[in-house]
């Protein structure tokens, strides 16, 4: 036992510095003269799993904790020591160390939790992009079955998939090649930190990407498979995403993600009548392509399982954004943790603030009871019928059918 008076390390990553490999490490939120057992959520930040770290200050768990409830957010390894898979590290599911540190964070709050007020049979798993695949793959996951009973999912790209386990090390076999080691001989465990993460961020400028393996153990299947095979764990869901979840500036990429369409410019604009510029066009496909309709997908798969499922989108733009509205992807986030004057976390209108409240407490009664439904807050239709969601604009918060359906149904023909 010691006296903590700072975070512990952050994980190792090229765009952090004062990181260290000793950075396993989670944090607890609970609040004052509060008797137990108390629901917990558990937080797992996003990043594309080569950035981002639990000790952000937009993630202080202060605010939720005070509603009566404890918050933990979770380190894990990021990167080349998180998802790098070589012949020499294939035991026990290479390339997927980021979620056995998952995992093991989760074993830490059942078997430890009591001791700060909580109640290790009410554990509710939460997280944006990275975080929220995580939390998908954890729940096709056996060895993290038991261990959390409910899950909120924000902008999960639930039709991603996951490279196979000869694809990924064949790739970590060619990553530590090009380190001047022996690919096949070396144990890339030996190899310094400080080269690691300099080779790291020369592959990340090439735009490759560190991810989850289908290691056959950890992750044995694609999310969206895994969710039609009724595979996931049969509990609670909040799932959803927001309408405006990338920006384009490079007109090459604008000309790429256009091409990846596989239909000409002129019936994309037929699906988006609303939108002139081509920047705009491309945004608006690669919201609905990777996130508006897998989000749609999953959500209908667990509704059809059986069990409790709330589909939301997110559309609201802080007022003093309006007029040059940053991309939405982990917008969502200030409002539930209701962090401001950070960076990254602005200072909130009134009007902001209200919106911030209702969404928190969605989220707080979802956690408690596995309904997001409570007095004073409009209702949230469950998912089950008719792609039902809830839709948080800048004029109101209503649950309706998806204005977006027919789009979205045009989008997977």
């Amino acid at each position: 036992m010691r006296t903590a008076y700072d975070f512990g390390s952050s994980c190792l990553q090229p765009s952090l510095p004062d990181t260290s490999e000793d950075c396993l490490t989670l944090n607890v939120f609970r609040p004052f003269g509060v008797d137990g057992p108390l629901p917990v959520m558990v937080f797992i930040h996003g990043g594309a799993f080569v950035s981002g770290t639990a000790n952000d200050p937009l993630f202080d768990g202060a605010k939720l904790a005070q509603a009566g409830l404890i918050v933990v957010s979770v380190n894990y390894r990021l990167g080349t020591l998180g998802w790098l898979s070589h012949p020499a590290l294939s035991e026990g599911g290479s390339g997927n160390f980021g979620l056995m540190d998952q995992i093991a964070a989760l074993h830490w709050v059942h078997d430890n939790i009591a001791a700060f007020g909580g109640d290790p049979a009410n554990v509710t798993l939460f997280g944006s992009g990275a975080g929220a695949t995580s939390i998908a793959l954890l729940m096709l996951c056996r060895e993290a079955h038991d261990l959390f009973q409910k899950a909120i999912l924000q902008s999960v790209p639930g039709r991603a998939r996951l490279r196979s386990q000869q694809e990924a090390e064949t790739l970590g076999s060619q990553f530590v090649t090009a380190l001047g080691q022996d690919g096949n001989r070396t144990d890339p465990r030996a190899i310094e930190p400080d080269r690691l993460l300099a080779a790291e961020k020369r592959l990340l400028a090439k735009s490759a990407r560190y991810a989850p393996t289908a290691d056959g153990v950890l992750a044995t299947e694609d999310i969206a498979a895994g969710f039609a095979a009724g595979h996931e764990s049969r509990i609670p869901l909040i799932i959803g995403s927001n309408d405006d979840e990338t920006r384009f500036d490079s007109e090459r990429d604008v000309k790429d993600e256009l091409a990846s369409s596989g239909t000409g410019i002129d019936e994309l604009r037929k699906l988006y009548p609303d939108v002139a510029k081509p920047s705009d066009l491309a945004a608006r496909f690669y919201t609905d392509k990777v996130y508006s309709e897998p989000v749609r997908l999953l959500s209908r798969l667990h509704a059809a399982s059986g069990a409790p499922t709330f589909r939301y989108r997110f559309a609201y733009v802080p007022e003093a954004r309006r007029g040059n509205p940053e991309e939405g992807h982990g917008r969502e986030l200030q409002f539930i943790f209701g962090v401001e004057g950070l960076p990254g976390a602005g200072i909130f209108s009134r009007r902001d603030r209200e919106v911030a409240s209702r969404l928190r407490a969605y989220w707080i009664n979802f956690a408690r009871s596995g309904d997001p439904n409570g007095p004073d807050l409009p209702h949230w239709d469950a998912a089950a019928k008719d792609d039902r969601l809830l839709l948080i604009t800048n004029d109101h918060i209503t649950s309706g059918d998806d204005a977006w359906s027919e789009r979205l149904d045009r989008l997977v023909r």
